[in-house]
């Protein structure tokens, strides 16, 4: 099985005929996902590559029955499609966009939590992959396939270097949630999803230093997650008050720390990596291990 998506999934993409979106879009679609058109403002009745583009979400769910937005617009026109794509009901919107300020993150994050129906994924996330079935956003689809092993991560880099490391055993679902100080979806969100698949047997949770998401993923493993969780944290040797890559990656004295999260993780049974390669090795042995 898997989370989020899979092979009935049927895909709309904000912003296809730009650059990034088209590139994209053919790489979604050679990984095997169902793109069902494409969203792009005053381009109605065009195709790319026999893709249907739309003038609207709303059209396009009509059209084609979508269930799955990903939005490659700009970040200046990012809210508007997010709110697009909660107004026509669309369940699940997969926002790859780097660059969207906080305030406009906030306002279609609480948009969608009024509206009560839309997943927001991200922003400034590499999307959704389950292997074999579909891909929603630019994680690389062809360096690995099925498993059991579902992931959870901040880092879009960190996803992709994850996946190939434990290529041999495959994933049920990875999900990189975004590194921006507000997201939708968090480690919880996919903990949890997780734990609710038969088919996901181990679980990764990636991290990074700044703010205290891993803290809290960290007391709800311990409360709430059965199957075994592997961690890493990301910035073990940052220098205090810089921000380090995301906009949320930054520590203030001992608050977001590598290491305190590490010692969260371990005080909730997490086994915690130092290094990307240690954690996939942990997880290998987790899974071997049954």
């Amino acid at each position: 099985m898997s989370i989020f998506v899979d092979e009935t999934s049927r895909v709309l993409v904000q912003g296809m005929t730009g650059a990034e979106g088209t590139k994209h879009t053919r790489r979604m679609v050679a990984a095997g996902s169902n793109i069902v058109g494409g969203v792009t403002p005053g381009k109605a009745g065009q195709t790319m590559d026999g893709i249907p583009v739309f003038g609207s979400v709303a059209d396009g769910v009509a059209e084609t029955g979508a269930d799955v937005c990903v939005v490659f617009v700009p970040p200046k026109f990012a809210k508007a499609a997010v709110y697009e794509t909660i107004d026509a009901g669309v369940p699940l919107c997969v926002i790859i966009t780097e660059g969207i300020p906080v305030r406009d993150s906030a306002s279609f994050w609480a948009y969608s939590q009024a509206k009560g129906g839309t997943r927001i994924l991200g922003p400034n996330c590499p999307g959704v992959i389950s292997p074999g079935k579909c891909n929603v956003g630019i994680t690389p689809a062809d360096i690995t396939g099925p498993g059991p092993i579902g992931l959870v991560s901040k880092s879009g880099t960190l996803t992709y270097q994850m996946i190939y490391e434990l290529r041999d055993l495959g994933f049920s679902s990875a999900v990189g949630i975004g590194g921006d100080p507000l997201i939708g979806t968090t480690h919880i969100d996919c903990l949890d999803a997780f734990e609710a698949d038969p088919e996901t047997k181990a679980i990764i949770l990636i991290g990074e230093i700044g703010g205290d998401a891993e803290e809290r993923a960290a007391a709800h493993i311990e409360a709430h997650i059965s199957k075994p969780v592997v961690g890493y944290v990301a910035g073990f040797t940052a220098p205090e008050g810089k921000t380090m890559g995301h906009a949320g990656a930054i520590v203030s004295g001992s608050s977001g720390t590598a290491q305190a999260k590490k010692e969260a993780l371990e005080k909730s049974g997490v086994r915690v990596g130092r290094t990307p390669s240690e954690a996939a090795r942990l997880t290998a042995e987790t899974v071997k291990a049954g």
